[in-house]
């Protein structure tokens, strides 16, 4: 059986010169993050694009990594720090064009979205999940889909635990509500 090597000796490694050895990190976190991005973004092209700028930041910052929290919490902090600048910078292109933030970010529904001929409930919910405002669906996935605690999701996202635990609750009853509408039920079944 092979040991999967732990992220911090990675990144030991990398930081010995094995600057090949970052390719396992980019391998272990790129798909989770892209997901992510996608979602806040809602673009596939620009989700790559800062996928690519937060890995070259990571890399950059590999030795300000202080290993008292783990890689993927300080990984997905960066991730998500890039992601409100592109969504700052899109915001204030939009406002010089003189088109309201909110019309920018309105969450556009395509008959495509909601194509339900797949019986995959996991696609159902993340198209629910599309649904929710980009904090609450974020917290959603960091917590259920990519197992971090109440904790790390707080640093990642720099807002308190209890602030956390509240948007987990308001998201989770939310979902519920945005599932029991669209009859969940009959659309997984």
């Amino acid at each position: 059986m092979i040991k999967r090597k732990e992220d911090i000796e990675i990144i030991e490694s990398i930081l010995k010169g094995n600057s090949e050895d970052y390719r396992l990190l980019v391998d272990r976190y790129k798909d989770r993050a892209f997901s992510m991005l996608n979602r806040m973004l809602k673009n596939e092209f620009e989700a790559e694009e800062v996928l690519q700028d937060s890995f070259l930041k990571a890399y950059n910052g590999l030795k300000s990594f202080k290993k008292e929290s783990k890689f993927s919490t300080w990984f997905y902090k960066i991730v998500y720090n890039t992601c409100l600048s592109v969504l700052n910078s899109k915001a204030k292109r939009y406002e010089k064009e003189f088109v309201s933030i909110d019309e920018s970010f309105e969450v556009g529904i395509t008959d495509n979205q909601f194509d339900f001929e797949s019986t995959d409930t996991s696609q159902i919910i993340y198209k629910y999940l599309d649904l929710l405002p980009i904090r609450s669906s974020l917290v959603l996935i960091l917590f259920y889909i990519d197992g971090l605690k109440i904790t790390e999701i707080s640093e990642v996202l720099n807002i308190s635990i209890s602030n956390v635990k509240i948007i987990l609750h308001r998201a989770r009853n939310e979902l519920k509500e945005i599932m029991i509408k669209n009859n969940f039920a009959k659309e997984s079944a």
